[in-house]
C-alpha cells in the first residue's frame, strides 16, 4: 500500500548549498529532495519549502485534512518562535518527525528549546543533509 509523506522545510532551506556550509554543507535543497525521493521508495512525498510561517501552517493544515501518513518538518529558525506551526502541528494527530541539519544543542543556546518537539514522535538532529534520507525511513517504520 502506497503512502504519502509530507516534507516541509522553512525559512532559509531554500539556500542550502550556499549559507553556511560550515554549519549545513553543500547539498542544495534540490539534491535534499531527490535523496527523500528516493529513500521512500514506493511511498509518495509531498516536498515543499517557504520562508513564510503562514504558508507553512497552510501545508500542516493541508496535510492534516488530506492524505498524509507522516510528516517531517524541518522548521529552521521557526522550530524555536512559532507558536501557530506548533498548534497546527498538535491537530495532524499522525507521526511527525522534526528535523534539523545541524545538531541544535551543539550549537548557540537560542537553539537548544524547540517549540516543536512537544509534537513531534521523534527528533532527528546534526546528521547533515542525510538526515532526510533517515527521516524518511525512520517514517516509514512507525507507519508500519
Amino acid at each position: 500500500m502506497s503512502r504519502t509523506i509530507h516534507v516541509l522545510n522553512g525559512p532559509n532551506l531554500n539556500r542550502l548549498g550556499k549559507r553556511e556550509p560550515e554549519i549545513y554543507g553543500h547539498t542544495t535543497l534540490a539534491e535534499v529532495e531527490a535523496m527523500c525521493r528516493e529513500a521512500a521508495g514506493a511511498d509518495a512525498v509531498v516536498f515543499r519549502q517557504t520562508n513564510w510561517e503562514g504558508q507553512l501552517v497552510e501545508w500542516i493544515h493541508e496535510a492534516t485534512d488530506g492524505d498524509a501518513s507522516g510528516l517531517i518538518i524541518n522548521p529552521a529558525g521557526l522550530t524555536f518562535t512559532s507558536i501557530p506551526v506548533l498548534d497546527a502541528l498538535k491537530m495532524f494527530g499522525r507521526s511527525i518527525i522534526e528535523l534539523h541539519i545541524s545538531n541544535i544543542h551543539r550549537r548557540e543556546a537560542i537553539y537548544h528549546r524547540s517549540l516543536v518537539s512537544t509534537a513531534a514522535t521523534a527528533v532527528i538532529a546534526g546528521l547533515g543533509a542525510r538526515g532526510y534520507a533517515t527521516a524518511i525511513r525512520a517514517m516509514q517504520d512507525l507507519l508500519d
